[in-house]
Order: C-alpha cells, then structure tokens, then sequence
C-alpha cells in the first residue's frame, strides 16, 4: 500500500508515494538517483548505507522510507558547501589523512564520523572507534580511518574556531595545502 511522505534530502524537499515496505536506501538512490549510500549488506551491519536521519546515523537499507515521513536525510553529497563546492571538515580530514582505500565503507564511516563529531568535538582515539565499531571496512584502513576523523576533529575545531572570532576567512587550508598524510 503506497504512503505519502514528504521528506528533506540535503535541503532539498521532495514528496513521494511510497510503498510501505520500501527502504530508504531504495528511494535515495533509485529515486534521487544519491549514490553515496551503498547497498551492503542489507542488514543494517555493515554501515555502507548510513545516512543521518535529523542528525544522527541510520541504517537506510533497513529503515523504511514511510517512518522518515517529515525528516532531515543528510547524505555525504549533501556535506560540502553547495555555493562554493568546498569540502566538510570530515570530508577533508579524510583525504588528508587518507581514509579510503576502495571506498566503498567510506560514506558510512564518513557519516558515523559527523555524528560523532557533532555530539563531541575533541574525542579520543577510544571515542573514534568506539563510534565507527558497526562499519565495517574489507580493507584494513582502520588505523587511517581514525587518524581521518581525528584530523577531521581539528579541521572542525578551527573552523568552530575562526567563526567564534569572526575571521571570515574559514581557517581550512585550500585544496592542495596543509599536512600531507
């Protein structure tokens, strides 16, 4: 039975019939034609297809599309600066720090980083991992993955830090400089 629904995706409003049984995962990418959540596991256990849902992590290949009625979808696409095409913090942390190896875990732990992120800014190496501990990566990037959310943190910080003293300037280094990883 289709169920009207009107939902938020990366600021943008979009109203649909939906099937009651039907994803989320399955409306963001068949529909929207978002690619950044990936179709993992199909279980909710591997994190390829977080979103954040009002804030905060979701497993859109199980969550149906008719309980997000009214909800904020974030997806990775929808992290960088619309008008200037400039990079989240957390999508240059982990560049910077070389997160991705084939990149297929790289939207859920990217994802499962910003809400991490957004509930505590400076976290430990314990925090990270205990954050990211449902994404699952096939190859191996762990100790890189968390140096990303790490310098994620710091880019964060010093953007938080350059708006609290006014510097229109963002404190972000540009594509291109700052430390290599």
């Amino acid at each position: 039975m289709d169920r009207s629904i009107e939902i938020a995706v990366n600021g943008r409003r979009y109203a649909f019939a939906v099937d009651a049984r039907r994803s989320l995962l399955d409306v963001i990418r068949s529909d929207l034609g978002i690619t950044s959540p990936k179709y993992g596991c199909g279980l909710a256990q591997c994190g390829a297809c977080t979103v954040l849902v009002d804030g905060a992590p979701a497993r859109s290949c199980v969550l149906r599309a008719a309980k997000v009625d009214g909800a904020a979808i974030t997806t990775l696409e929808g992290l960088a600066d619309a008008s200037t095409g400039a990079l989240h913090p957390v999508q240059r942390g982990f560049i910077e720090a070389a997160g991705a190896q084939c990149g297929y875990c790289l939207n859920g732990m990217i994802m499962a980083a910003l809400a991490l992120l957004s509930d505590n800014p400076d976290p430990r190496e314990d925090d990270v991992r205990s954050a990211l501990r449902h994404n699952l990566c096939r190859c191996g990037t762990h100790k890189e993955i968390v140096a990303s959310v790490m310098r994620a943190a710091e880019l964060m910080r010093e953007v938080a830090g350059s708006a609290a003293t006014g510097d229109s300037a963002a404190a972000l280094p540009q594509d291109g400089e700052g430390p290599s990883a």
